[in-house]
């Protein structure tokens, strides 16, 4: 079986209580510290088993193999996939059962990481997110006042658009932003304009 691994608490000093998102479910298994284990970190994809214990309704996380990429060498990526890993969790931590999107969304951008920006990556990944999940606004109406938006608008969590009289924050390209969530891809954003999308996603997928 494979996952990836969404969060990691730490109990009775070196245990670890690892939660997993697999295909189609989210897991949350037991590790026992031993120096045999392979070591794991939030992020990671692993091939891994699971053992069921008589003494415990939790499994027991067994027989786990790293499945590395090269871009977890660089830092600032695996930084930024750590952050976007987290924010996953909390979107998906009340549910057991999840659809499969999620798990090819992270193997779409693990792989895309390997040869793009980055935050470039995660705004292109959340906007599927957004879409699959039914919560794209793309005909920018105004979520405050509910009208249509003719000029550039604001984004607010969860790219909701907003008027300028409506919210403040900065404005965006509205030409740029129709791109974005019709084809999804960023390629006529700035740099700048790429980090305000990505202070968006952190408030919250």
């Amino acid at each position: 079986m494979q996952g990836y691994i969404l969060n990691i608490v730490r109990v009775r000093e070196e245990d670890l209580l690892v939660t997993l998102l697999t295909q189609n479910r989210l897991k949350t298994v037991y590790r026992f510290y031993g120096a045999r284990h392979a070591s794991i970190n939030l992020g990671y994809k692993i091939d891994f088993e699971i053992h069921k214990s008589l003494k415990s309704t939790i499994g027991m996380l067994r027989e786990v193999l790293h499945l590395s990429t090269p871009w977890l060498a660089d830092f600032q990526k695996f930084y930024l996939w750590q952050q976007f890993i987290k924010l996953l969790y909390q979107h998906l931590r009340d549910v057991e059962t999840v659809d499969p999107f999620y798990y090819e969304m992270l193997d779409t951008t693990s792989h895309r990481f390997l040869r793009q920006n980055p935050k470039r990556c995660i705004v292109e990944s959340y906007v599927s997110l957004l879409r699959h999940e039914g919560r794209l606004q793309s005909d920018f109406l105004c979520f405050l006042c509910n009208t249509p938006i003719e000029e550039e608008p604001i984004l607010a969590r969860g790219f909701l658009p907003a008027h300028r009289r409506c919210l403040s924050g900065t404005v965006l390209s509205k030409q740029k932003l129709e791109i974005l969530f019709e084809e999804g891809h960023t390629l006529f954003f700035s740099d700048a304009e790429i980090d305000i999308l990505w202070k968006i996603i952190e408030e919250g997928l």
